[in-house]
């Protein structure tokens, strides 16, 4: 059976050829673009134009995987570092002794580890925008939740599921709430009354849905979908009464641990830190610990490598996802699309033009995953629509973050969690069947919540 489902990796060359093949079918064009105060090339509404074609040869959809990973060298390399360096983390044996002695400390009350930590993590998404920046904690968890009676999915889905909640129903996250505010011209994190109650649902929604699965697979573990691989891992693992506590030089480990995740926290939100500062911070935090737990230097570098090669399909997923907006932008029918889409939103009634916005940017972001990148494209253009069609410029925004974020968490297209996925040891096949019910929920939520605030004329 398991052979008949796709891979990844067939499933994404699949959509790079049916990109190609609609730089035939599509008619090319293309918005003007100019650049805002903050240096971020906007779509001019109203200026889109038919072009001259540019169809994507045989050779063309071959290379957009080389361009696609060029272009997103920067996460593909971020994956790469933070990986190795925890491979490093990993080869002190620390996260085994601090797994042994958290395991111990919460026998009997295991379950009350993962809302703590899914409304950190969710936290970390509304307030800050963390997405890539909390992979690393996949790391840590799986083993944790494993020890606790629970399983990878599990581990991956306190990191995953409350990241993406907080991220999606952010209330003030700066790269989607802020950017979009910003080109749709209204004061930046206004609203934020409204998005916390839509924020506050999402996460109790996500909780249940997280610690219901973990009860299940508590009483039987066999119902687990990662049952047989997680079974290697934890025959790997010594019985928790077997675990020695930390030493002297792993609880030193364990303290640069906290103060890189500390720096991280303070870096990003107070000094704009992204990919290369964090990618800089955890290899700096990798080869300290070596160091620190009396690893030679080959030892150091060894281990590099070992957490490099765990994370490779991961983070050659994000460089092929990435070849489908190339040949959509490079055959000239990405801005068609938009185009398309937005007429199409214009024409419906008045009541239902709020959720054609919504439903839009649903779509738009299983080829555009960045939130940012998404804003840009989508927000000169549904902004002044909503103008003409009664939509408030506050509701646009909010079918833009729900439409953005839902997906980032389902969709092989999005390089972050493809990665997380990959450090977790799941296939997406099967964290795509378990978490499918849940994504379907927050769809129905987002578009509940974007009627309200078009009904109420949120401002």
């Amino acid at each position: 059976m398991a052979s008949r489902v796709p891979h990844v990796f067939v499933i994404l060359f699949s959509v790079i050829l049916l990109a190609a093949i609609a730089t035939y079918v599509v008619t090319p064009g293309e918005y003007d673009r100019v650049e805002d105060a903050n240096g971020r090339m906007i779509a001019v509404e109203g200026s889109y134009h038919a072009v001259e074609p540019q169809r994507a040869g045989f050779m063309d959809v071959f290379q957009s995987i080389y361009t696609g990973m060029n272009k997103a060298s920067d996460i593909i390399f971020y994956i790469f570092i933070v990986g190795g360096s925890f491979g490093i983390l990993r080869s002190t044996n620390v996260i085994e002794g601090a797994v042994g002695s958290i395991s111990k400390k919460m026998a009997g009350r295991e379950k009350l580890i993962i809302p703590v930590l899914m409304v950190f993590f969710s936290l970390a998404g509304a307030m800050l925008g963390l997405a890539e920046e909390t992979i690393p904690y996949i790391t840590i968890l799986v083993p944790l939740m494993l020890r606790l009676g629970f399983d990878s999915i599990t581990g991956a889905a306190v990191v995953l599921l409350g990241t993406s909640a907080g991220f999606t129903a952010a209330f003030m996250n700066p790269f989607t709430v802020g950017v979009a505010q910003g080109i749709a011209q209204i004061p930046v994190f206004s609203g934020m009354g409204f998005r916390i109650v839509v924020w506050a649902v999402f996460i109790a929604v996500s909780i249940w849905f997280v610690m219901r699965y973990a009860d299940k697979v508590k009483k039987d573990p066999m119902k687990s979908p990662t049952y047989e691989t997680d079974l290697l891992i934890k025959e790997k693992q010594a019985p928790i009464e077997q675990l020695a506590g930390l030493t002297g030089r792993q609880k030193l480990v364990l303290t640069i641990l906290l103060v890189t995740l500390v720096t991280l926290a303070i870096g990003v939100s107070k000094f704009g830190w992204y990919l290369t500062e964090i990618a800089g911070l955890f290899l700096l935090m990798g080869i300290v610990m070596g160091v620190i737990a009396k690893l030679s230097l080959n030892e150091i570098a060894e281990a590099f490598i070992e957490g490099c090669r765990s994370l490779v399909m991961g983070a050659l997923v994000v460089g092929v996802a990435r070849a489908i907006l190339v040949i959509l932008q490079d055959g000239l029918v990405m801005d068609t699309i938009l185009y398309g889409l937005a007429n199409a939103v214009g024409s419906l009634p008045s009541g239902l033009t709020a959720i054609g916005m919504y439903v839009v940017q649903c779509l738009i972001n299983y080829i555009i995953p960045s939130g940012s990148g998404q804003a840009a494209v989508t927000m000169p253009i549904m902004a002044p629509l909503g103008d003409l069609v009664g939509v408030t410029r506050q509701t646009a925004v909010l079918a833009f973050q729900l439409g953005d974020g839902i997906s980032n968490i389902f969709t092989p297209t999005s390089g972050y969690f493809m990665a997380g996925l990959a450090l977790a040891g799941i296939s997406w096949i099967k964290w795509a069947k378990w978490i499918l019910p849940l994504i379907i929920t927050h769809y129905v939520l987002g578009a509940i919540f974007v009627t309200i605030a078009h009904m109420i004329g949120y401002q």
